[in-house]
């Protein structure tokens, strides 16, 4: 393991040493994320007073999964995505580049924090410890959770009428700002167009929230994959996790049948499709 330091407050862990002048050009680094599996190292940017999100790939990562390369690789096809995607729940996407070795995408800062903060709260301090964010949430009235909840549900109407399907949507995906109770979606690199199969058997992302035919190799990935994702996400943030009993739901019987229904293991007994879900769940949301 290397220590970088980048200016007198911050530094970064690497395996290999790294080059990171050329961060200069874009302002003074206030704090940084070094710790996904992705390959990228992520940087909050501050110049004449504006602060910036900077994601990069290139650097040979301490807890990457992946090659340098096929970070970068990625990184690149990601950006047609975040164009195509672009919505009011998702972080804005300024400016792409090639710079250093690697490549960036520039988005406009969010002042939120990630409800799965497993550097800094791993379970089970993410549940049980008062500062941890996804804590926090949980302390929200439901009436905010339930706001939170429709919002992503919106956005990925938005994703499924644009052709694709989520892919490694978990709660590390959401960003929430707690003064302002406003919630913003990232990390959305994987999403795919439609038709899409199964080609890695384990898929990417968080087993809490993934669906049967995403640890099976040539299943079919599609919006019935995608209700499951959401009925995973209702129980993470307004029920019990895995823990799918009415017992630990807090927003009633009504939003609880769709939810449950929406995480069938039979495919065929969700809802065929995100808007459907999202019908269904607006019509018991009274």
């Amino acid at each position: 393991m290397i220590k970088k330091q980048l200016n007198q407050d911050i530094s970064i862990q690497l395996k290999a040493d790294y080059n990171f002048n050329w961060l200069n050009r874009f302002g003074q680094v206030f704090t940084v994320f070094d710790q996904q599996d992705s390959g990228n190292i992520s940087f909050g940017i501050e110049s004449e007073g504006v602060k910036r999100f900077l994601k990069y790939a290139g650097a040979e990562t301490l807890h990457g999964s992946v090659s340098p390369e096929l970070a970068v690789q990625n990184l690149k096809q990601s950006v047609g995505i975040y164009q195509e995607l672009s919505h009011a729940s998702l972080v804005n996407l300024l400016d792409h580049m090639e710079v250093g070795d690697g490549y960036c995408l520039l988005f406009d800062w969010f002042d939120g924090e990630v409800l799965h903060n497993h550097w800094n709260f791993p379970p089970p301090l993410k549940y049980e410890h008062p500062d941890a964010p996804f804590f926090r949430f949980k302390q929200l009235p439901i009436e905010k959770r339930l706001t939170a909840f429709k919002e992503i549900l919106e956005f990925h109407v938005h994703v499924e009428h644009h052709g694709y399907v989520a892919i490694d949507f978990y709660d590390g995906s959401i960003l929430y700002d707690f003064t302002n109770y406003q919630l913003k979606i990232c990390d959305i690199d994987l999403y795919q167009k439609k038709p899409y199969i199964n080609t890695m058997g384990r898929m990417w992302g968080s087993s809490r929230f993934m669906s049967p035919e995403e640890f099976e190799l040539g299943a079919v990935i599609d919006g019935s994959t995608n209700v499951f994702n959401m009925g995973a996400m209702a129980f993470s943030l307004l029920g019990g996790e895995l823990n799918r009993s009415y017992d630990k739901w807090e927003a009633g019987r009504d939003l609880y049948e769709v939810a449950i229904k929406a995480v069938e293991k039979d495919r065929n007994k969700r809802f065929p499709s995100v808007e459907v879900f999202y019908q269904e769940w607006n019509k018991r949301d009274s």
